[in-house]
């Protein structure tokens, strides 16, 4: 994967963490004395944001702490073992010889998600980018809900 990409994935993915992608800086307005009045929530949102680092545990904690803000089930353990079965741990993997890839939707990412199935199942605050690997993992965590009551149920292809 070219650096550019990579770099533009974790931009992605650390505004979508911080929620808005701009610094929140405080000035006094108006006839306020000073700029020491609460923080915003804004400001406090930005300040308490995760730093993950850019590997596959850390992708699988900052996925699970998305998956946690919306509902969707998973452990680690479910989620790194069916990574490690479908794409050995590699964001970028694809695969372009089973029945998906003969139909034109070749299965991408570290869960080998479809991109139809990607699109029903995104999960908002992640990149709408298959290949981006708290997205995947998201949104194929999202599926497997849906699909199985929780990733924690898959033990082969899905």
């Amino acid at each position: 994967m070219p650096v550019i990409a990579s770099s533009r994935r974790r931009l992605v993915r650390s505004l979508a963490v911080a929620g808005t992608g701009v610094a929140v800086v405080a000035l006094p307005l108006f006839g306020a004395a000073s700029a020491s009045a609460a923080p915003s929530a804004q400001a406090t949102a930005a300040a308490s944001t995760t730093a993950y680092p850019d590997n596959l545990d850390g992708w699988i904690r900052e996925a699970m702490d998305v998956m946690a803000q919306n509902g969707i089930p998973g452990s680690y353990d479910s989620i790194h073992r069916n990574i490690m079965r479908e794409s050995s741990g590699n964001p970028a993997a694809i695969n372009l010889w089973d029945s998906n890839a003969v139909k034109g939707t070749p299965s991408k990412g570290l869960l080998q998600v479809i991109d139809p199935t990607f699109q029903a199942y995104h999960v908002p605050g992640t990149a709408f980018d298959p290949f981006d690997p708290v997205a995947n993992i998201a949104a194929a965590c999202n599926y497997a809900a849906d699909r199985y009551g929780s990733i924690d149920n898959v033990f082969g292809a899905y």
